[in-house]
């Protein structure tokens, strides 16, 4: 957990926070007081809004805290607000393009996402799409690492990628992933209403999610390892697919 995160603690803090709708990326509660009535009311209304519950012991949750007035309850809340998936469609409707979507599946590392949105934006993509469980989200580490780029560059957070690709679908995209099994890049159309999905750290890409791709792209490697960094590899693959859609003759 990173100690940047943005980090609401004690009953009544968490309560007005839910209260205030931010968007709080997870709850942290001590297992044994799950059945308490404030505590309880806490966790319905996380759940009606698809918050990220866990509970811990109550030694982990001292370390956890910051301020060791949790009373059970620590929030960690996102240093941004994030968007709707069709609030991105709807940016690059406004704009006059096709869609240009990136869809990450489960990328842990905040420095990777960072660097990923400060690439999106540079590239023009309207929108990144994270999923809720075992991702990081918008940190305030994430938001130092983008360099400014996570103002302009919106981000939509859902609870299932593989429902999310299959409405995409519906809406006309096409959907690339990025994976060594694929064809080269170079000879992988990325023209058109397109969203690009790259895996996590080591894992890649889920097996359920990559059967859902329409198209398999991979980087040309011709060294001695056989992978790239999440962030460089979506660089590479987003300006091949710019290179493609804005440039190519």
């Amino acid at each position: 957990m990173e100690n940047n995160e943005l980090i609401i603690e004690g009953r009544n803090a968490v309560v007005e926070a839910l209260k205030a709708e931010r968007s709080v990326d997870k709850l942290f509660i001590i297992d044994s007081e799950q059945q308490s009535g404030p505590i309880k009311a806490i966790i319905a209304e996380a759940r009606k809004r698809g918050i990220v519950v866990r509970f811990e012991t109550k030694e982990m949750m001292d370390k956890i805290s910051t301020a060791n007035k949790h009373q059970g309850v620590i929030a960690y809340v996102a240093a941004y607000d994030y968007v709707e998936v069709e609030d991105i469609l709807q940016r690059a409707k406004d704009k006059g393009e096709p869609p240009f979507v990136i869809i990450l599946d489960s990328i842990e590392d905040p420095h990777n996402l960072g660097a990923i949105i400060r690439t999106a934006n540079i590239a023009g993509v309207h929108g990144i799409i994270i999923p809720k469980r075992r991702a990081v989200g918008l940190t305030a580490t994430v938001s130092k690492t983008s360099a400014g780029a996570i103002e302009y560059t919106p981000v939509a957070r859902v609870t299932n990628i593989v429902r999310t690709i299959e409405d995409l679908k519906k809406q006309g995209l096409w959907i690339a992933c990025a994976d060594m099994d694929g064809e080269v890049m170079y000879k992988v159309d990325l023209k058109g209403p397109l969203a690009i999905v790259v895996g996590g750290e080591g894992a890649g890409v889920g097996k359920l999610v990559k059967e859902k791709c329409d198209l398999i792209a991979k980087v040309p490697m011709k060294g001695d390892i056989d992978s790239l960094n999440a962030s460089v590899a979506t660089a590479i693959l987003v300006y091949e697919a710019l290179r493609q859609r804005d440039f190519i003759v």
